[in-house]
């Protein structure tokens, strides 16, 4: 190779790893662990085995992926994994409007549902500072259903970005959740992607795009939290679904 040619530039490999998982369900993992032992020592060893596949499916269910967060500016990020159900123009929950939070004016809020075999820990769709935090007791109806946004257990954040653009989502109990944990609380500053939360077993978080930022995501389709781009700012053409 002559000295003058310049070698091809080489980027470093990425390799698959296996998740790990989150400190706040590693307790119910070792929980039922141990009544797995139980049964395989005092009971019987079909229950035993039974008890192995829910041991499994709890660990998965509390997994903690590394995401790569799209980087760019306006980028707004999905909060969650799960199936786009709902794309409505709607007003947003009072609790995120008034003084320094969202307007009156109805937005267009994107619904994600999260199923028992989704990731289930949430992600802040921008970089910004939490704003708000704040939690309504409530029912605990099926999160697929659009009442679940007025009716059920629900966990209301607002964070602003630097540029001054203000987005709320809400992290939605649904028919088997019970607990919605926060990892954030208001007056932190976070990163786009940056883990906010986590519901425990099935539920839902609808995000409500600013104005100006139609949605890049179109109904069926599944978002990851951290990756899939919800919506970019300034850009007012929404994405459509082509059946195959």
């Amino acid at each position: 190779m002559s000295s003058l040619e310049k070698r091809p530039e080489t980027t470093p490999t990425v390799e698959w790893r296996f998740p790990s998982v989150h400190p706040e369900g590693r307790k119910f993992a070792l929980i039922s662990a141990g009544i797995t032992l139980v049964m395989f020592l005092f009971v019987s060893h079909f229950l035993g085995w039974i008890m192995v596949g829910i041991t499994a499916w709890v660990a998965a269910f509390f997994r903690d992926p590394i995401r790569a967060v799209p980087q760019g500016q306006g980028v707004i990020v999905a909060p969650a994994d799960g199936l786009i159900t709902l794309i409505q123009q709607v007003s947003p929950p009072r609790e995120l409007m008034g003084e320094d939070g969202l307007g009156p004016e109805p937005l267009i809020r994107v619904s994600i549902f999260m199923s028992v075999f989704d990731v289930h820990i949430n992600r802040s769709p921008i970089a910004g500072v939490i704003r708000r935090v704040v939690y309504i007791s409530g029912k605990f109806v099926n999160a697929s259903l659009d009442k679940a946004s007025e009716e059920n257990e629900r966990q209301h954040l607002l964070v602003e970005g630097p540029d001054g653009t203000k987005i709320g989502f809400t992290q939605i109990a649904g028919l088997v959740a019970r607990r919605i944990m926060p990892f954030v609380k208001p007056g932190d500053t976070v990163a786009a992607g940056q883990r906010i939360g986590l519901i425990r077993f099935g539920s839902r978080v609808d995000v409500y795009l600013p104005a100006g930022a139609a949605p890049k995501v179109a109904l069926g389709q599944r978002s990851i939290a951290g990756e899939t781009v919800l919506a970019r700012l300034g850009e007012t053409e929404a994405a459509r679904a082509v059946p195959l």
